[in-house]
């Protein structure tokens, strides 16, 4: 079939593809993005967003139980998991749609279909052949799930979100952010939830007092954790599902979900077939302008295998877009990331954990305080917040933040922007803070707990 020519054609349109391509597009760039799944990839369909929505749901529980302490009667109320799927689905459709609006909006051309490279300038979908004087690889991730006998019994996070029955009882594997916050969404939506993790605490990278405190608050939640907990083999008996581990522990179970990792999405795209390289977990190695080894195709987001975080992707594609269409003055700044954990109580955090600063810094001050908030003082619940600070002792700049307790995520965004611009702590302590909140207790701390 004809040839079209592109400046610039995406693989992929999750939300690093379709934000390149946007952007390329208004800045004259003809563009074209190929993908033959929903539009938005994992974040919009199978992660960040449908997993949002679930913790939404899965805090409901204990807000009607604490809103008896406000003078609230209500009757037991009853959660209808095929009521809350539907109504994610139609929701899920709608994002798809916008995106779908957006790309047709700025003039991107959009196949649905898949594309393979067949050459450094050449991209084949459905048998015809496109030039491009770029080409973007955002093609994400898939998680995986270890090879041991019974595997193919567990599910992913691909599948979680539309199970056929609620799970009475779940054996989530795994110790990431991922695992922790299906953990805590299945416990709150009711079912019996326990988290095996063969290291000696979760959400390792994450600053220790941080990853002890909400494994704590997680299991008065009803979460019940083993750690140091080896997986030997997954079984079927009696209709339901049991997981062996290496110290003969049997834990029967409705449901068992893998979230131990996630894998680049590279294979058969023609990428290994024109030397492309790669790293040996499948991910495209780029420079820090985000090129391969072939200097016409480039890659970004999770299938380089950097930050697996949507706005850090979305980002490096604005950054890449800037380079090949702009001024070439954009960059991402990878040392400042605002991250936000949505187990129950949510976590946040943005710069340096405690054990990072002490090894760049040598001389730290630490700041921290713990205290149940104020909405508990009636609700009846024990669930208890911590803040942290750490300080670089000799330019007094706050280099990490960390927080768990409710609305983290959304109190942090506001102190990563106070950290990417060099605040120090004497401009914490200047601030004035908004009474009552759990946030004003990070411009109120005034004694280190460490020196």
């Amino acid at each position: 079939m004809s040839a079209e020519s592109f400046d610039l054609f995406v693989i992929g349109a999750g939300s690093a593809g379709v934000r390149a391509a946007r952007m390329a597009a208004r800045l004259g760039a003809r563009v074209a993005v190929a993908d033959p799944a929903p539009l938005g990839g994992t974040c919009v369909n199978l992660g960040c967003v449908p997993k949002k929505l679930y913790s939404f749901a899965a805090h409901y529980a204990d807000a009607f139980e604490e809103s008896r302490g406000y003078g609230w009667s209500t009757t037991e109320p009853v959660f209808d998991w095929a009521t809350l799927k539907a109504h994610r689905a139609r929701e899920i459709s709608r994002l798809n749609g916008i995106y779908g609006q957006l790309l047709d909006g700025s003039g991107v051309t959009t196949l649905r279909s898949r594309a393979t490279l067949s050459g450094p300038n050449e991209v084949e979908v459905d048998g015809r052949i496109h030039h491009a004087k770029h080409v973007l690889v955002a093609t994400g991730g898939r998680p995986v799930v270890p090879v041991l006998p019974g595997h193919e019994l567990a599910i992913t996070s691909n599948e979680i979100f539309d199970l056929p029955e609620f799970p009475k009882r779940l054996v989530v594997i795994g110790g990431g952010y991922i695992a922790s916050e299906f953990a805590s969404i299945f416990s709150g939506l009711g079912s019996h939830v326990t988290q095996l993790y063969r290291g000696e605490q979760i959400l390792r990278g994450f600053d220790d007092d941080i990853r002890n405190f909400v494994a704590a608050e997680m299991g008065k939640k009803g979460v019940v954790l083993r750690t140091v907990a080896q997986v030997t083999r997954i079984d079927r008996s009696a209709g339901a599902l049991q997981v062996t581990l290496a110290d003969g522990t049997l834990l029967p179970a409705d449901t068992i979900l893998y979230a131990t990792g996630r894998r680049p999405n590279t294979e058969g795209l023609g990428l290994a077939e024109l030397d492309v390289r790669l790293s040996p977990n499948g991910a495209v190695v780029v420079d820090e302008h985000y090129r391969s080894s072939v200097p016409t195709i480039h890659a970004l987001g999770d299938v380089i295998d950097r930050v697996q975080l949507t706005p850090v992707a979305t980002a490096e594609a604005m950054a890449l877009v800037d380079r090949l269409f702009g001024q070439g003055k954009r960059s991402v700044n990878y040392e400042l990331i605002p991250t936000a954990v949505f187990t129950d109580p949510n976590i946040g955090t943005v710069g340096l954990t405690e054990a990072a600063a002490r090894e760049r810094f040598g001389e730290v001050r630490i700041f921290r305080s713990e205290f149940r908030p104020l909405k508990h003082s009636l609700s009846g619940s024990s669930e208890r917040t911590l803040l942290k600070l750490v300080v670089d002792a000799k330019s007094d700049r706050v280099v990490g933040l960390h927080m768990v307790g409710g609305d983290a995520g959304e109190i942090v965004q506001g102190f990563g922007v106070a950290l990417t611009a060099g605040a120090t702590k004497a401009q914490f302590d200047a601030t004035i803070g908004i009474h009552p909140t759990a946030a004003e207790e990070f411009v109120t701390m005034r004694e280190p707990v460490v020196a």
